[in-house]
């Protein structure tokens, strides 16, 4: 048991390392307005869940059960929603999320082969009308390297990543996915597109801004598509020192990871409850 359990923590160390970075970038600070999306279709027979690590309920702990999806659902299925399917894959970015590579594929909950955007769009096809919500959280991990923690510092790529994600979403990923939600002409279920907040801002402050600039693309590129959900602002917003980044993530732990704790995840749901109105 103890080279099995060593050979696990060689897997999931890096994993952990890996997806602090991706969240740091989770854009922290964009307050989403529900007018930037379409009419709300609401909840039917099936929730599908995509993304990243949020998306998939990463908690270093090895608690993989108690993501923001799985008590978004608690609260969904009191609305009729009988069934929930998680494709996120941790680590994944905007641009392996269209064309495969995620770096953790082995992690993922549910099974496909190739990009999560075609799994995503088949399982959409498959259920055809009776799919909704669809909530995504993407883009963090496209950031990663330009993020320098130990120096608190942003690399010059930053602006050429964050236009990847832009056109990532608004020309490939978005579209797609609500071109699968449409049938006969009539768009058959909501997607909520979440922002990100900032675990990053008590120790590097001047990363807040950055994080404030990827929220305010997110929300651009989700008008006409999505719904956008605001998760920065009930994290504690722009607020240095934010007293809800111990009790929210795992930073102020022996994990020192950026990744939420049961309490943050609880936080997104309701977020996303509140965005959608159901």
């Amino acid at each position: 048991m103890q080279g099995k359990a060593s050979h696990f923590r060689r897997i999931v160390v890096p994993v952990v390392l890996a997806f602090a970075l991706a969240l740091a970038f989770v854009p922290a600070a964009f307050a989403v307005q529900r007018s930037s999306g379409p009419a709300l279709v609401g909840p039917k027979a099936y929730y599908m869940a995509i993304g990243d690590s949020l998306a998939f309920g990463y908690q270093p702990d090895l608690n993989w059960d108690d993501g923001y999806s799985n008590y978004f659902f608690s609260n969904l299925k009191t609305h009729g929603v009988k069934d929930y399917d998680n494709l996120a894959c941790p680590g994944e970015t905007s641009s392996t999320m269209i064309n495969g590579g995620c770096s953790f594929p082995f992690l993922r909950k549910y099974p496909y082969v190739g990009p999560q955007l075609k799994a995503a769009v088949n399982y959409l096809h498959k259920h055809a009308g009776q799919v909704s919500p669809v909530t995504l959280d993407i883009g963090a991990n496209d950031l990663i390297p330009d993020l320098n923690v130990s120096k608190c510092t942003i690399s010059s790529n930053w602006e050429n990543d964050l236009a990847t994600v832009d056109h990532n979403l608004t020309t490939v990923i978005l579209p797609q996915l609500v071109a699968a939600l449409t049938v006969n002409g009539q768009l058959t279920g909501d997607l909520l597109l979440m922002n990100y907040y900032d675990p990053y801002q008590n120790v590097c402050p001047n990363t807040v801004p950055y994080i404030q600039e990827i929220n305010a693309h997110l929300a651009a590129d989700a008008r006409g598509f999505a719904t956008m959900v605001d998760v920065f602002t009930p994290f504690g917003g722009a607020t240095t020192p934010n007293p809800n980044i111990c009790s929210y993530t795992w930073m102020c732990s022996v994990f020192k990871d950026i990744h939420a704790k049961d309490a943050g995840y609880q936080v997104m749901a309701t977020a996303f409850e509140q965005a959608a109105g159901y």
